[in-house]
């Protein structure tokens, strides 16, 4: 067993019984994200993640169509059910469609289009459960509803906080990339907690402002994910992705001087990248998403990885981190 290979800490989400571990295992990927994926390797990626001591896996319906659920179904499957902790996400229902859609690169006669009725989420739930191969999931999230909000409340919302007070889901939340309106979600509902992608990174903070102190003051946990804003702080090259487009060249810049500050630390930028996210206390669980086992075991060993105390120092001085943000 390696050093990185130890158990990871478990953190409780708001005031559930819903656990989920330091670091989760993004399941995007497995959905043929930008790229096809071989269903063997989706199950090395997950047996990768689990003997790291991962045991939060998140999904959507989204991602690939169907595909990631059914992939991180399969790899789960002959795990112990009451080991590990499931999210998946609703506000989205599978039409039939030929070819390729989106950023799925794995056509499967399906494609993902949003529904945030009461009666989706109802049927959503349902079809997760049959493609995961399991009688619940333990995190109900609403995913991506920015532009519906009011739709969002009253029927997905009403769906999820049905399912909990049932029993059939233990904690409930949104999964999002924005913070305004995550905000505005939190204040209008009871949440357990935010999926929250990229907007509290080495070079977003933007979390900051109102999100992450309402998150504490409400008792909301945080997921944070995107933790690399998609690439650019795994590698932060010229053509590098910034959420998900090509970064501008003041973004790369400034990703380009943080890797500096770490270089001379002797610290690799994509630790600093997991650890300052993860340090936040919002934040109950980092989640990486990973296409296959390599990919797994580095993000692991960099979420290990020591770091200098002096680098965050650092980072600050140079105008490149929050003055406020909490490090580890």
């Amino acid at each position: 067993m390696s050093a990185h290979q130890s158990a990871l800490p478990v953190r409780r989400l708001g005031s559930t019984d819903v656990t989920v571990s330091a670091v989760g295992l993004g399941c995007a990927p497995l959905g043929g994200l930008f790229t096809p994926v071989d269903p063997v390797t989706a199950t090395a990626t997950v047996d990768a993640a689990w003997a790291g001591g991962v045991r939060h896996f998140d999904t959507a319906p989204h991602y690939g169509a169907g595909l990631s659920e059914t992939r991180l179904g399969n790899a789960l499957a002959p795990k112990d059910r009451d080991a590990y902790t499931l999210s998946t996400k609703l506000g989205r229902v599978l039409v039939d469609h030929e070819g390729r859609w989106d950023l799925w690169a794995e056509p499967n006669g399906k494609r993902a289009e949003f529904d945030f009725s009461y009666r989706a989420a109802h049927d959503s739930y349902r079809s997760s459960l049959e493609r995961l191969g399991a009688e619940r999931v333990e995190i109900g999230l609403i995913h991506d509803a920015d532009d519906h909000k009011d739709a969002a409340l009253e029927g997905t919302y009403r769906a999820l906080a049905e399912l909990k007070a049932g029993g059939r889901i233990g904690a409930i939340g949104i999964g999002m990339n924005s913070t305004a309106d995550a905000a505005d979600l939190i204040e209008r509902a009871d949440f357990d907690a935010a999926l929250i992608a990229g907007r509290y990174t080495l070079l977003d903070q933007s979390a900051l402002d109102r999100l992450y102190p309402l998150c504490l003051d409400r008792g909301v946990s945080v997921i944070a994910a995107g933790v690399f804003n998609s690439g650019i702080l795994a590698d932060p090259r010229p053509g590098a992705t910034f959420n998900y487009a090509a970064a501008d060249p003041r973004m790369v810049a400034k990703a380009q001087a943080v890797a500096a500050v770490c270089d001379r630390h002797g610290t690799p930028l994509r630790a600093a990248a997991l650890q300052f996210t993860a340090a936040h206390p919002a934040v109950a669980s980092i989640l990486v998403g990973a296409r296959n086992p390599a990919e797994v075991d580095d993000a692991l060993a960099m979420y290990a990885h020591p770091i200098p105390g002096a680098l965050w120092h650092d980072l600050k001085r140079a105008g490149l981190l929050a003055e406020e943000a909490p490090v580890p």
